[in-house]
C-alpha cells in the first residue's frame, strides 16, 4: 500500500511516456484515449485500505470500496485457489443485467491473503466511478410505475439469489442501486455469514419473504398515493406467509395496471446487409422497411427478430429465413390469443409459449438437417434475438372509460450470440447475454469471465437454432416494461462484435429519439458504421423506438443510397428447400429456358408454404400440450360446431 501520487498508464504499449496524471482523458505523449476502469472492492479486511491509497503498484482507491485500475492493459490477477464466495457470482452470471461479474482478485500483498479479496466489474458505477443512487434515496423521486418495476425485478431476482445463499443481497438497502429503471447490486451477501452477524435469537436457515417485506415496507411509506395501499397490503400478506405465486400474480397485476397509464408510441424498422468482405447475406430480419416490404404489416408495429445463419450459404440463410417466417406465424397465433384474453395471461405462461414457439422453429430446421444427412459442422441453423410487444387488455374492473387501456409488456427471446441492447440518452444496456463457450464456463462455475475470453474457442457457440433436437435447447426469454423513452436495438454480430455498439450508442441515440431523422435512416447509419469498423460479416439490425412522454413525428426518408436490404437465395439454398442436388455439383445451363426459371421459383415458394403449414401445425401442436383450456376455446372460434 503506497499513498505516493497516482498516474494512470497509457494503453498503447509503443507509447514514449505513458505515464499520466489521473484525471487526464487522454495520453501526453501519444493522444491514446486513457482507459478509467473502477472496481467494486470486497472481501474480508477491505477496510484496511483508506480513501487515497494505493494497493499492489496497481490499484488507487477512489472511495471506499471503489478502486481505480492504473495499469488497464495488464491481465487480472488470477490465484490458483479460489474461495467459495466466487462462485454464486460465476453461476449468478445469466443475471448479469442486474449482477455484478468478478473481474479478478487483488495480488498478494502483506495484508491481503492470496485469492480471498474479490474485484467486481459490471458494478452500478458510473464513467467517474461514482455510485448510482440507492433504491431508498431515489424512491420518492421515481413514478408509480418505476416502484412497482423496481419491486417486480427485486422480486424476479429472489428465487435465483435464494437458492445460491445470498438472498440477503436483496435485503441491505444500501446494497441496492437503480440506474433508471434497472436495479443493480453492488455485491452478493451470503445468507450464512449474513445470519452469523445477526443477533436474531431464532434464526432461520435463510431469509424469507416476510424478510423482505419488511425490507419494502421501508420504503412504501414514500410510495406514491396510486400504489401505496396496494403495496402496503401486499407487503403484509408476505409477512403472513402468502405464498410466492400468490404476490407474483398480485404485483404483476399493479405493474400492468400503473404502465397502462403511459400514453405508449411504438415504432419499428429493420435491414438486413451482406456487407463488404462477404458475398452472401446469410442473416435475416424481420421487419425489413427500408424497402416498404414490410412496412404495412400489422406485426411489422409489435415484432421484431433478427436471425444469424450457420452452415455457410448452402444452408445459414435457409435456416435464418426459414425461422423468420415460422415465427412470425407463431407471433401472430400467439398475439391472437392474448387479445381474446379477458384476464391478464401471467409471464410464466407467456415465456412457455415463446419457449414453444423457438423448439417448433428448431426442430424444422433439425428435421431438415436430418433428411439432407447433413452432421457436425454442416449442420444449417441460426441466432435467434427477437422482442414481442404484447399489449393486453386489462380486466374489466380496471379499465378506463373507453376501454382502452393496455399493458407495456416487451418479451425478450435469445438463442446464440445475436444482441439486444436498451439506449436512452443516458445510458446502454445490454440485454442479452451470449450462448458462448466463454459464457458457459462462467455459468458452470469452472472459469472468471476474464480468464474464459482467453480460451481459443471462447467465442464459439454452445448452441443455436436446428444444430440439435429442440430438448436440448434452452432458450433465454426475459420480460421487460416499457416505460421510458428509449430505443431498443436488436443486431447480429456484424454490427455487435468489438464491443462496437458499446463504443457509439451516445452518439445515435438522442437523435433516434428526438426524431432528428427517420427510424429507416437510423438502422442505415448503424448498418454503415458496421461496415466501416466491423466488415467482416453480413449485418443486420432492427431499432424498435418506444415513446411515453410525447408524440413524435415521422420524418421522411430520402431515396437515394438504399443499400442491399435482403440477399438472393442461392441456387444451393433453393436446392436445400426442395431437398434436391446441391447446384454447385449440378450447374444450372446458361441456355435453360425462362419458364424453367419460373417454374423453379414456383416450387421454391410452394416449399416454403409446406415448412410455414407445418411450422403452424407443430406450433398449434405444442400449444395444445402446454395450455389445453386455451387451445380448445381458439380452435372453437376458428372451427365452430355446426
Amino acid at each position: 500500500m503506497s499513498d505516493s501520487k497516482p498516474q494512470l498508464c497509457c494503453p498503447n504499449p509503443n507509447c514514449a511516456a505513458p505515464l499520466n496524471a489521473v484525471g487526464l482523458e487522454s495520453c501526453e505523449s501519444c493522444q491514446t484515449p486513457l482507459i478509467y476502469r473502477y472496481f467494486w472492492a470486497v472481501g474480508q479486511g477491505i477496510e484496511q485500505f483508506p480513501v487515497g491509497s494505493q494497493v499492489a503498484g496497481r490499484y488507487i482507491v477512489t472511495a471506499p470500496q471503489v478502486w481505480l485500475e492504473t495499469q488497464p492493459s495488464l491481465p487480472p490477477e488470477l490465484p490458483l485457489d479460489w474461495s467459495e464466495a466466487v462462485l454464486p457470482y460465476l453461476h449468478l452470471y445469466p443475471h448479469r443485467l442486474r449482477v455484478p461479474e468478478v473481474y479478478g482478485f487483488c495480488p498478494e500483498t502483506e495484508s491481503v491473503q492470496p485469492g480471498t479479496l474479490l474485484l467486481l466489474e459490471n458494478v452500478p458505477l458510473d464513467e467517474k466511478g461514482t455510485l448510482y443512487t440507492a433504491i431508498a434515496h431515489a424512491w420518492k423521486d421515481a413514478t408509480a410505475v418505476r416502484q412497482v418495476y423496481w419491486l417486480w425485478q427485486l422480486l424476479e431476482l429472489w428465487t435465483p439469489l435464494l437458492e445460491q445463499g445470498v438472498a440477503s443481497s436483496l435485503l441491505a438497502a444500501n446494497n441496492i442501486r437503480v440506474e433508471g429503471w434497472r436495479v443493480r447490486l453492488c455485491q452478493l451477501f451470503n445468507d450464512a455469514d449474513v445470519l452469523a452477524a445477526s443477533d436474531a435469537t431464532t434464526p432461520t436457515a435463510a431469509p424469507e419473504l416476510a424478510d423482505l417485506a419488511n425490507r419494502w415496507l421501508e420504503w412504501v411509506a414514500h410510495t406514491k398515493p396510486d400504489v401505496a395501499e396496494s403495496l402496503r397490503a401486499l407487503c403484509h400478506q408476505m409477512r403472513d406467509g402468502v405464498a410466492l405465486s400468490t404476490i407474483t400474480t398480485q404485483l404483476n397485476q399493479l405493474l400492468m395496471i400503473q404502465a397502462a397509464q403511459l400514453p405508449l408510441r411504438v415504432q419499428l424498422a429493420g435491414a438486413t446487409d451482406t456487407g463488404p468482405q462477404r458475398s452472401h447475406n446469410e442473416d435475416a430480419c424481420y421487419p425489413v422497411t427500408i424497402t416498404g416490404r414490410d412496412r404495412a404489416e400489422a406485426l411489422a408495429s409489435q415484432l421484431a427478430i433478427v436471425c444469424d445463419g450457420i452452415g455457410g450459404h448452402e444452408g445459414g440463410e435457409v435456416a435464418s429465413q426459414t425461422a423468420v417466417r415460422t415465427l412470425k406465424l407463431q407471433a401472430q397465433a400467439l398475439l391472437a390469443e392474448v387479445a381474446e384474453q379477458t384476464e391478464l395471461v401471467a409471464p410464466d405462461l407467456l415465456i412457455q409459449q415463446l419457449e414453444a414457439s423457438v423448439r417448433v422453429v428448431n426442430n424444422l430446421i433439425a428435421s431438415q438437417n436430418d433428411t439432407q444427412g447433413r452432421a457436425d459442422r454442416r449442420r444449417m441453423g441460426t441466432t435467434l434475438v427477437m422482442a414481442l410487444h404484447v399489449a393486453q387488455r386489462l380486466p374489466l374492473e380496471e379499465q378506463t372509460i373507453d376501454g382502452a387501456a393496455t399493458g407495456h409488456e416487451l418479451y425478450l427471446v435469445n438463442v446464440g450470440d445475436s444482441r439486444a441492447y436498451w439506449m436512452t440518452p443516458r445510458y446502454c444496456h445490454r440485454l442479452t447475454v451470449d450462448d458462448d463457450v466463454a459464457a458457459r464456463e462462467v455459468r458452470l462455475g469452472r472459469s472468471l469471465y476474464r480468464e474464459a475470453l482467453q480460451r481459443p474457442d471462447a467465442g464459439a457457440l454452445t448452441q443455436a437454432i436446428g444444430t440439435r433436437d429442440a430438448e436440448f435447447l434452452r432458450p433465454t426469454v426475459q420480460r421487460f416494461i416499457l416505460e421510458e423513452d428509449g430505443v431498443l436495438l436488436l443486431c447480429s454480430d456484424g454490427l455487435s462484435d468489438n464491443e462496437l455498439v458499446e463504443q457509439a450508442w451516445a452518439e445515435y441515440t438522442d437523435a433516434t429519439l428526438k426524431g432528428k431523422y427517420s427510424l429507416d435512416l437510423a438502422v442505415k447509419n448503424w448498418i454503415s458504421l458496421a461496415n466501416q469498423k466491423n466488415g467482416h460479416d453480413n449485418t443486420s439490425v432492427v431499432i424498435l423506438r418506444c415513446n411515453v412522454s410525447s408524440a413524435l413525428p415521422e420524418p421522411s426518408l430520402p431515396s437515394s443510397g438504399t443499400s442491399r436490404t435482403e440477399s438472393e437465395w442461392s441456387p444451393a439454398s433453393r436446392a436445400l428447400l426442395e431437398d434436391e442436388p446441391s447446384a454447385t455439383s449440378h450447374p444450372v445451363s446458361s441456355n435453360a429456358a425462362p419458364s424453367n426459371g419460373k417454374r423453379r421459383s414456383l416450387v421454391v415458394s410452394a416449399g416454403l408454404i409446406a415448412l410455414l403449414l407445418l411450422g403452424g401445425g407443430i406450433g398449434l401442436a405444442a400449444w395444445s400440450q402446454l395450455n389445453p383450456t386455451s387451445f380448445q376455446q381458439f380452435r372453437e372460434r376458428v372451427f365452430p360446431q355446426t
